[in-house]
């Protein structure tokens, strides 16, 4: 699908929500997808792009420096890796433990900066995918608040992979009933204003219920490569 397809669907459906267009982010994925392909959507206009390897978007990052683009960090990430993304992304999504959250607290601290961030939750206790438990979040979260050099804008969520978008949408739900409870307690100087959920399977839903980013990678892309 073109890019000018997906931003007039989405359009569409944010308009009958009653939302603005700049409510939404669109998140190009771009992982293990050539740099010709990232040129060519940034020449249609596309600037926001999401990676899940640290090394591959560093070096990506390298290549298109070029270029004036948003670069998201979307995958897992290691706390050996910590010094080499703090302060060279956006925005990282995948903030799974308040270990990593520390982690990178101290390495902002060093660099004199603020790293945005976003808690990952993992409201399907699923084995194979990193996050926060609900229960385990809402028991850390004045801890996670209180640390200092990075600004919690907000939560990620995975859910099941499914064909049928709507078997996912009480997962999308939850994330933003989570967000809401969070914001009652208190966020104090943190904005969590952002909930980064919905792929290309499922994004539609995922903006009906509360999404101001949605990660989009083969409906943009193509089939992804695979990783050697």
């Amino acid at each position: 699908m073109s890019l000018e397809t997906v931003r007039e669907e989405c359009q569409e459906r944010l308009k009958k929500l009653g939302r603005t267009r700049e409510s939404l982010k669109i998140l190009a994925v771009s992982k293990l997808q050539p740099v010709e392909k990232i040129r060519r959507l940034h020449q249609e206009g596309h600037h926001a792009f999401g990676e899940n390897y640290v090394q591959e978007a560093l070096l990506k990052q390298e290549s298109l420096k070029d270029l004036s683009l948003e670069w998201h960090l979307i995958g897992s990430l290691q706390k050996n890796k910590v010094k080499l993304v703090v302060g060279r992304f956006t925005l990282i999504h995948s903030v799974d433990s308040y270990e990593l959250a520390r982690a990178i607290s101290n390495q902002a601290e060093k660099l004199n900066t603020t790293q945005k961030i976003l808690l990952q939750v993992n409201l399907a206790r699923e084995t194979t995918k990193g996050g926060f438990a609900k229960d385990l979040l809402l028991e850390q979260w004045e801890e996670l608040k209180a640390l200092p050099g990075i600004e919690i804008c907000g939560l990620m969520t995975m859910p099941p992979l499914t064909d049928a978008p709507e078997q996912v949408r009480s997962f999308f739900r939850e994330l933003r009933d989570l967000q809401t409870e969070l914001l009652k307690t208190g966020a104090g100087r943190h904005p969590l204003h952002e909930l980064s959920m919905g792929t290309s399977h499922d994004y539609l839903v995922a903006i009906e219920e509360g999404a101001t980013i949605v990660r989009l990678g083969t409906i943009l892309f193509g089939d992804r490569p695979k990783k050697h």
